[in-house]
């Protein structure tokens, strides 16, 4: 064999294999913690077979979290790598709310975010049971906001808070079971944050009485709300440089 593709065969088995242990351990790891390993002793034969009758794959699952603040519901929607559509694994209601309506600005005004954003961090020793860090402020936040914006923003068990999303004790658990799942399989975990369902009802009845800035950006997103109740499907975004989302189907 010659030199280089000697080379060649060296790095695609050290990525084969440091990128398989990779994956495990961070599960592994995770399981080290003991609120953690107590979830998965005590839930996830449970959640799995839950799992397995939507046919869906553990191996390489696909997760989904949308939050809508006025009706105080967190769903939890997952699917196959190679397929399009997600689907409805379960809703769990979020147990306490802080602030009102509208996206957050700055630090401590109490308001939960408003927007398109990623899981960015797990905390399995968290005040609040578990938790799971929502990647605030994002491009669009940091154009927007004041100069100094706050962090922090969590998914998180016990039902207290100011500006996070807590969903108490045991829907944490879960939520933070398959989040470990997902990450472990190497994929990016989005959570879409919505003042209410978006629907021309809910304009009219629910966000009639706020200010026409957060009209506007209501209705900017608007098309990530309808695009996905139709395809069951996350269109795809860019944040221009007013901080503005431009969805694309």
């Amino acid at each position: 064999m010659k030199p280089f593709i000697k080379y060649i065969v060296l790095i695609v088995s050290c990525v084969l294999v440091f990128g398989f242990i990779g994956k495990e351990n961070f599960k592994e790891q995770q399981k080290k913690y003991a609120r953690v390993k107590s979830a998965y002793n005590s839930k996830w034969e449970v959640l799995k077979k839950e799992i397995e009758t939507k046919n869906l794959n553990l191996s390489n699952v696909i997760l989904y979290f949308r939050v809508f603040k006025f009706e105080k519901k967190f769903e939890v929607w997952m699917k196959n790598k190679n397929e399009q559509a997600y689907i409805l694994l379960k809703t769990l209601p979020i147990c306490a709310s802080s602030g009102e309506l509208g996206p957050k600005r700055a630090e401590g005004d109490g308001q939960v975010p408003e927007g398109c954003y990623q899981i960015s961090d797990f905390n399995p020793v968290s005040s609040y049971h578990l938790s799971l860090k929502v990647n605030y402020p994002n491009k669009s936040d940091k154009v927007r906001g004041g100069a100094k914006l706050g962090g922090d923003i969590m998914v998180h068990g016990n039902c207290v808070t100011i500006g996070c999303i807590p969903l108490q004790n045991e829907p944490i658990e879960e939520v933070y079971l398959l989040a470990t799942e997902a990450k472990n399989s190497g994929n990016q975990i989005a959570i879409q944050i919505f003042p209410c369902e978006l629907t021309p009802e809910n304009f009219k009845k629910v966000l009639a009485d706020y200010s026409n800035e957060k009209q506007t950006f209501w209705k900017e997103l608007q098309p990530a709300y309808s695009y996905f109740e139709k395809h069951k499907q996350l269109n795809t975004f860019t944040i221009n440089k007013s901080g503005a989302y431009v969805f694309t189907h």
